[in-house]
């Protein structure tokens, strides 16, 4: 019997180059590529050679350190980004889930601040899953999006904006506010204070201004950023024993000020109107109704805002 054409098609392809090609346009490197994929760098680079003869396109050309995407790459991942979601999640709605015994790699995305109040969850995890596995990825509100549409990572919990992907549901956990910490040697800190002492800013993307500024700027008020660093678990060592303030959620508040964290840390209301502090989590679509998925959103959602899980 003759073979139909698409079928032709896709004997004459080897599916397994698809997760490469998607590393590739998501990575623009063949080296990152093969590391989000756990493969070599000579394995990756010769799955983007098949891929080229199979395609019949140069599909990523080098433009310096970074390979840039041909049209044809573009309406390519186009096309193949929501049958692979199909694929994942009809997969995934076959596959049964018993955390006792499982031994399912769950990838979680989280900014740094969401990392440090959220430990206890890893705790309950590995009871509660002890073959399952964790890959914890470094992520914030700007990157949160691309990893969740490339599939990077199946969720993200962090202070992010709803500007999320379509192939993203999203649910809000908690909405709090902002405080201000300071070494618990100071006195509580007033506008007026705010104003006077110097700040530290958390910044990954190195700039020295933030929500903060544009608040005090409609007051006719300045604050003083000396200090940019690239993670709030640094902000212990930095502002025991000095003026240092640095404005924070009040969730990561608590738990920098917990006698647990070591002390010499307190925290004031932010002296000033601010937008309201939104953790939010956010999952792919495609992994909505995966059994192990739903489970791990669960316990999160026990853990994040006190609530008991179901089953």
């Amino acid at each position: 019997m003759a073979l139909r054409p698409e079928e032709a098609e896709l004997r004459r392809l080897d599916l397994n180059l698809l997760p490469v090609f998607v590393a590739l346009m998501r990575e623009r490197s063949v080296t990152r590529a093969g590391q989000s994929l756990f493969l070599s760098q000579p394995a990756t680079s010769a799955a983007l050679a098949r891929l080229r003869a199979a395609f019949r396109d140069e599909l990523l050309i080098r433009n310096g350190k970074l390979l840039e995407p041909t049209p044809r790459a573009e309406a390519l991942i186009a096309a193949l980004v929501p049958s692979l979601q199909a694929i994942s999640a009809t997969l995934a709605g076959a596959t049964p889930f018993d955390p006792a015994t499982d031994e399912r790699v769950f990838r979680i995305g989280w900014t740094d601040d969401v990392g440090m109040a959220a430990k206890p969850l890893l705790a309950r995890l590995w009871q509660t899953a002890p073959q399952c596995r964790l890959v914890i990825r470094a992520a914030n509100y700007r990157t949160i999006p691309a990893m969740l549409e490339s599939g990077e990572i199946g969720l993200a919990l962090g202070f992010m904006g709803d500007d999320l992907p379509a192939v993203a549901k999203q649910r809000v956990l908690r909405r709090g506010s902002f405080r201000v910490l300071r070494s618990a040697h100071t006195p509580p800190v007033d506008l007026d204070a705010y104003c006077a002492r110097p700040h530290v800013l958390v910044t990954p993307r190195g700039d020295l201004t933030g929500f903060a500024d544009a608040a005090l700027e409609r007051l006719g008020r300045r604050r003083r950023v000396v200090l940019g660093v690239p993670e709030f678990g640094l902000l212990g060592q930095l502002l025991v024993g000095t003026e240092l303030l640095c404005t924070i959620s009040d969730t990561l508040a608590d738990a920098l000020v917990a006698p647990e964290a070591g002390g010499g840390l307190a925290a004031d209301p932010l002296p000033f109107a601010s937008p309201d502090s939104v953790m939010r989590m956010a999952w792919r679509t495609a992994l909505d109704h995966d059994p192990a998925e739903e489970w791990l959103r669960a316990q999160v959602v026990a853990m994040l805002t006190g609530r008991r899980p179901a089953g």
